[in-house]
């Protein structure tokens, strides 16, 4: 099991894209999960994809320093046009660049595994996943866009994998 602090396993989720990427943080202490902070880092349209990595990779690091997790889970991708699978790959890398800089552990997550264990049906739609992650983490409204519930849905996902059942707070 990861390291724990004070607010016990914190995990950072990561649902990467290139337009946008969602991200949650979590805490899990003693079965009970709450949502530390989430949301969209959106890049700017036309910037040369090189810029597009910088700004995402930047904003990535400065998640990871202010709020400290210790663990990242992301999002990994079942893609089947190969162009979305590079541009998506790409996105995946500066998350994974990011944790590897401030020396945290990754776990990557398919999104049936996700499903699975959020919704307890691999092939639940995205608003079901956004839905259950409401409810397990005790929010009183969806976060938007859907990119943020499923970095959400990510890191419960760790969480469940960790220690068993999860309950909000």
């Amino acid at each position: 099991m990861e390291s724990t602090s004070a607010e016990g396993l914190v995990v950072l989720g990561v649902d990467p894209g290139i337009s946008v990427t969602g991200y949650g943080v979590v805490a899990l202490q003693n079965g009970h999960t709450r949502a530390v902070t989430f949301g969209a880092i959106r890049l700017r349209r036309g910037s040369s994809e090189g810029e597009k990595l910088m700004a995402l990779h930047r904003e990535l690091e400065s998640v990871i320093k202010q709020w400290s997790p210790s663990v990242v889970a992301i999002e990994d991708f079942v893609v089947g046009h190969v162009r979305a699978a590079v541009v998506m790959g790409e996105a995946r890398a500066m998350a994974l660049l990011a944790a590897a800089q401030a020396d945290l552990p990754v776990t990557l997550y398919k999104p049936a595994e996700v499903k699975q264990a959020v919704t307890t049906y691999g092939r639940g739609s995205k608003e079901q996943v956004a839905e259950m992650v409401k409810v397990l983490l005790g929010l009183k409204e969806l976060p938007k866009p859907l990119d943020v519930t499923d970095s959400l849905a990510v890191a419960l996902c760790h969480c469940l994998r960790q220690g068993g059942p999860v309950l909000a707070r």
